[in-house]
């Protein structure tokens, strides 16, 4: 290093000296600014929550983006409170609440306070459940919670799983699986080690025409391609045809395909169907294919008294997908992936000296990293564990026996309207319907009011609700999750959609 370089050196340092930009770090040293800022927070959440009204402000990305032109990173604001007071401007007073009872969006749910205090704790501690020496008792937490959820599935001694970011994840990991142990199964073939087998593009994987786009975009990633997903068509309940699928499968295997993989639903995005699992189970048996449950959002079950029965034979299964943060009121990300055989994760274990050394497994150290294909990776356990601590799981299953019962009577309700048309009975909480005027009109113009009605509810902001398109039609969609939802909220939100639907066909068509 130069004269120059050196003093130039001893000036930045005496400027951070001067700074101190230490004064941030989470200690024992900063214990009061930490307490203090945290209070600041919060006490900006709870007036949020205490001054909002409806679900939305109805703000546009344009009207939005206005105020981030002003904001300049390079020039903080070094004050709490005005950081906090330009967040609640950028960004809190438009956000989407979850918690409203007019929100009926997406699979969103309002989250308990338990889960949001072990937010607070996971993040400040910071421990990263990779392995033993940097999360200790995080690592035993997550896997009573792991073992847990596994007898709830009722699988045996043998079956083990790991935290996963959400159901894109685990699908992915359960066909990363179902790939690796059909070629070793086959022919002693090790995918990890050799790459994909001359014939992978034969491959073919078998799931409803409504089941979840990620069962696309992971054999998409795990180099199988679009083309090997097979789209089996559904029943008038919206579950998939099993006779469909063993036809499916039969015809794969004339052309000279390769069969690997069916994936199930248990609780389809749209419909909240699930699919006949028992029924999936002996073709997969007999045909000697993996099959996996994707039960993001019918895990909920697993904790009913009185719905539990929906999910039998989910059993038999290789893998299951489960998502806390749907059905069990957690905060995102918290989900899970479980395995019948836990020998099936040898696909994603790899021994990093540094990291987890081979010798750690022969003494018995519990790394997590061994199993997931995250290497660095939050305690989303604990948001888990604390609500069963505090709360109970029993608790979590009226919470979602209620949203349940919501859908069957809006259900009931919204078929006595002569303007909506209801396209199904809900199994788990949804409900898929649409707007139709007493006057004869095309599809197109249907298609068209729903859309525009859809539209005109967020701009409002007086209600959050989805939309899907069944066979070319636009539907309007009820995801319920919210237990503080009642029938009167939606009766509220149906008099919104007739009043736009009433309003796109007196202006926008008329004119």
């Amino acid at each position: 290093m130069q004269p120059t370089d050196i003093s130039s050196a001893i000036n930045q340092q005496d400027t951070l000296a001067i700074t101190q930009p230490q004064q941030f770090i989470f200690n024992q040293l900063n214990l009061s600014k930490y307490e203090q800022s945290i209070t600041q927070g919060l006490t900006t959440v709870v007036n949020m929550i205490s001054e909002v009204n409806k679900p939305f402000t109805g703000v546009s990305p344009h009207e939005l983006r206005a105020l981030f032109d002003r904001i300049n990173l390079e020039q903080p604001v070094n004050n709490v409170a005005e950081a906090l007071d330009e967040l609640k401007r950028l960004y809190l007073n438009d956000a989407v609440y979850f918690h409203h009872p007019k929100y009926v969006a997406h699979l969103n749910c309002p989250i308990v306070y338990p889960a949001i205090m072990a937010e607070l704790i996971l993040s400040s501690i910071n421990s990263s459940l990779d392995t033993w020496d940097q999360s200790a008792g995080g690592t035993l937490i997550e896997q009573r919670l792991i073992d847990w959820t596994l007898k709830r599935i009722g699988f045996g001694e043998n079956a083990d799983g790991i935290f996963t970011s959400g159901g894109t994840q685990s699908n992915l990991m359960a066909l990363l699986l179902a790939r690796d142990a059909f070629c070793r199964d086959r022919n002693q073939y090790v995918v990890k080690t050799h790459g994909l087998p001359s014939d992978a593009n034969k491959f073919r994987i078998f799931t409803s025409e409504i089941s979840h786009f990620s069962v696309q975009k992971s054999a998409a990633i795990l180099g199988l391609g679009y083309d090997a997903v097979v789209p089996v068509s559904v029943d008038s309940r919206y579950k998939m045809d099993s006779e469909q699928l063993e036809r499916s499968i039969i015809t794969t295997l004339k052309q000279g395909l390769i069969p690997i993989a069916v994936v199930a639903t248990s609780g389809t995005t749209d419909f909240g169907s699930i699919d006949p699992i028992n029924q999936i189970a002996d073709l997969c048996e007999k045909y000697g294919i993996w099959l996996h449950a994707d039960a993001a959002y019918g895990c909920g079950l697993l904790t009913t008294e009185n719905y539990r029965h929906k999910l039998h034979g989910l059993e038999r299964a290789n893998s299951v997908t489960v998502d806390y943060h749907k059905s069990f009121f957690q905060p995102v990300s918290c989900g899970a992936f479980f395995v019948k055989d836990k020998r099936d994760l040898s696909a994603v274990n790899h021994h990093a000296e540094y990291l987890n050394p081979l010798s750690q497994q022969q003494e018995g150290t519990p790394n997590l990293v061994d199993k997931s294909i995250q290497t660095t990776r939050r305690f989303d356990a604990l948001k888990l564990w604390l609500t069963l601590r505090i709360m109970g799981s029993d608790n979590i299953g009226l919470m979602f026996e209620q949203v349940m019962a919501l859908a069957t009577q809006a259900y009931y309700r919204f078929k006595q309207d002569e303007e909506i048309e209801v396209l199904h009975e809900p199994e788990l909480s949804t409900l898929v319907f649409r707007f139709i005027p007493p006057n004869i009109v095309s599809d197109e113009q249907v298609n068209k009011a729903n859309d525009y009605i859809r539209k005109a509810i967020f701009r409002s902001g007086e209600a959050v609700l989805a939309s899907t398109k069944v066979h070319h039609k636009r539907y309007l969609k009820f995801t319920l999750l919210n237990p503080e939802t009642t029938i009167n909220h939606l009766e509220e939100i149906l008099h919104l959609i007739k009043k736009y639907g009433h309003q796109f066909f007196n202006v926008h068509v008329q004119a």
